[in-house]
This record gives structure tokens, sequence and C-alpha cells, in this order.
């Protein structure tokens, strides 16, 4: 059987995930200390986990309507109007997907035609460009550095628009570096895309994990609601990510063809999540305000340790990642982070791992304990020593 001749064409030109390769190394090591992935190391809170118990002893176990119980599109209406400002119809406006890479996922396929490009700022999450990639799409990557706080500017994203660009993701807060989009920046994004037919994806699923600032999306600027598809998840404020529980939010128009492939490709997400979802929309907010608080405690002592010890480091104002700027190793992202994992059983992940732009830096999740934090923290610095 000649399977190159069979495999798709698009499906073969994919790089595998970064990521996977240092989890692979991991899961060989003892006494190994993780800041790599990206998740938190919070349980879901027990009133959400009790929901999810409550609804199979219950017997809720059928399908759900494919957009999503409309209990829980309900909720999902009301936090975005309640949190963000935001007024989205729970009946046409509103998809609840398995998780956010889903919604991501969907939109791309809704919208994108063959040949479209599509603007992704990077060093960015390792899916934009290959699910643009199977869509049909060719990824335009922009690359946004320390010096911009890694904010995307309007004039990188007036140089890179062509007439062939159909969307723009907007990953902010962002994934590895921590990087957001304050309301003026947004402004200056706006006034590029007015009077175009570009879409915006806009990725929010750390809109609750921001330090100093509430969140502003661009489906709040003028002119950009009617162009925005947000997709978001209870993954990362709500400590849900085994639950596979996202959404997406936008217009009606988008949402419909979106909710037919959803139809076909999943039928509807999981019910036992859905009906956790709606105990977290309902009664999390204090859960999602500790573990905030919690983070920023772990961000600044983890950003001044790096900067103490010589690895520049951007203070990330989102997300649950810093972005250390490793070159004063005379390493490259990938080499610093092998030897690293293996002189010290620490696991950070290459900043290449999110585009040719993150070369020189690596990502390292504080999301895990204050111990384990200060005991990696150690052993990098021990690392570093003894490269002197």
């Amino acid at each position: 059987m000649d399977y190159n001749s069979i495999l798709s064409d698009k499906a073969k030109s994919l790089k595998p995930s970064g990521i996977r390769k240092f989890f692979d190394l991991l899961e060989e090591m003892k006494d190994a200390i993780s800041l790599g992935i990206g998740e938190p190391d919070f349980v879901t809170p027990w009133h959400i986990r009790n929901a999810g118990i409550h609804s199979l002893e219950k017997g809720y176990t059928k399908y759900t309507p494919n957009a999503g119980l409309s209990d829980l599109r309900r909720e999902i209406s009301g936090y975005m109007r309640r949190r963000f400002d935001l007024e989205y119809s729970f009946s046409d406006q509103i998809l609840v997907t398995v998780g956010g890479s889903e919604a991501i996922d969907l939109c791309l396929r809704a919208v994108i035609c063959e040949g479209d490009e599509v603007i992704i700022p990077e060093p960015c999450f390792v899916a934009y460009a290959p699910i643009a990639t199977m869509a049909g799409a060719t990824p335009v990557m922009i690359a946004t550095t320390a010096e911009t706080r890694f904010r995307l500017t309007a004039q990188q994203l007036r140089d890179a628009i062509t007439p062939r660009t159909k969307m723009l993701v907007l990953p902010f807060p962002t994934n590895p570096t921590g990087g957001i989009m304050e309301k003026h920046d947004l402004e200056a994004i706006a006034d590029v895309l007015r009077g175009t037919n570009i879409i915006v994806l806009s990725d929010e699923i750390y809109a609750e994990l921001t330090y100093g600032q509430k969140h502003v999306s661009i489906a709040n600027i003028s002119g950009m609601y009617e162009r925005t598809v947000i997709a978001s998840g209870f993954s990362k404020a709500f400590a849900m990510t085994g639950w596979r529980m996202g959404y997406a939010c936008g217009p009606a128009e988008i949402l419909s063809q979106m909710t037919k492939i959803h139809q076909f490709a999943i039928m509807s997400a999981p019910t036992t999540s859905q009906y956790s979802a709606i105990e977290a929309l309902k009664n999390g907010d204090s859960d999602v305000a500790y573990m905030v608080e919690d983070y920023d405690k772990r961000r600044r002592y983890v950003v001044d340790r790096f900067n103490a010890m010589g690895l520049s480091c951007f203070e990330p104002q989102g997300a649950f990642y810093c972005f250390p700027d490793i070159r004063a190793s005379g390493l490259q992202s990938e080499e610093f982070c092998e030897r690293l994992l293996v002189a010290e059983k620490v696991a950070v992940i290459p900043g290449t791992a999110f585009g040719d732009s993150g070369q020189g830096y690596a990502r390292c999740c504080y999301a895990t304990s204050m111990a384990s934090l200060e005991e990696a923290m150690n052993r990098i610095e021990r690392f570093l020593n003894g490269m002197k």
C-alpha cells in the first residue's frame, strides 16, 4: 500500500507540534518539573464537578441540541454581557463547542475559501496556522517583538493585507508571551479594518486572566462587532481543561454556517460538561478571582527570578506564561530547552514551537505550585551558572 500517494498533501505538509517532543522526553524522567503544559494546576472547583455528577445521577446522558443546551447558551449570553459588555442572542449568535479549539476550527472552515489568506501574529498558539492550512488558506505570519510588548501594530497589519486577505486572527491575551492588546491598540487595528471585508477571529480563551486591567474585546470597538467571531471557553479561567468546553459568539450569519459544520462533524458537545459549565457561569466568579490572584503572585515571582539571573523577561499582562529571552545563554531555543531538560530536569518549551519569531525565547507556564516554581527557578539558575 502506497500510503504516501493516498494521504492528503495538506496533512503531510503540517509539522508535528514542537511542544509534543518535550512532553515525550519528560515522560521518561523522574523528579522532573514541567513548566511546559499550558494547563491550570487547580482542580476544577468542587461545585462545578458536583454539577456534572448530579447530571449523571439524574440520567442526563443524551444528546443535547446541536448548538448546546439553551440554558447554557443563555448563561453564556449573560456572562458576555456582565463581564465584557457584549450582547449576543442565545438563539442564533452562540454555539457551544468541544473546547475553544473547535470554535477556532469551525470559524476558519466556515469563512475560508481555497486560496484566501489569514493573517496571524506570532509567536502564537501552535494550532492557528495548521488549522488555516487545512481550511485551504495561506497563513501570513506577522512577527511581534518584546519591543512592542508582543502587540500587533496597525502598520504591520496594513502592510500584510492583500486582495486575498479574508481573516485576521487576534490571539490576545496571547499564548506564549502573555502580551495583551489595550483599547487604544484595538482602535488602531479597527481603523485599518473598517471598509474591508476582513473577518476577525478573536481568540479570547485567556480573557479572564489579565493583571492590572480588564480585558477589552475588539468586538467592543466601533464597527468591529459585525465582523468579529469570538472563540473562548472554560478550560483556562475555570480550570476545566479536561471537560472540553468551548463556545463561539458572533454574527448570526457566520454562526449558522459554523453550526452546520458542527452538526455533521461533532453533533453536540459533551452533555455532562455542559451542565457543569452552567454551574461555572452561575457561581464561578469567585473561583476565577481566586485563581487569578494566585497566578499574579506566581507571575511576579517568576519574572523577577528570570530577570535577576540575567534572562531578560517581558512582564506578561495576561494568560499564565512568561517568555524569557534566553539568548544571553549563547544557545538557540531548542538547544537551550533540551540541555536544560537533560541537565536539570526542568521542561520549558522552545520559543520556536510558536513560530520562527520565537527564536531566542522559551515559554514557561507558571500555572503550577509556588514550591515547584521555586525549585524550577533554582535549577534553571544552576544550569546557567554551570555554563559560565
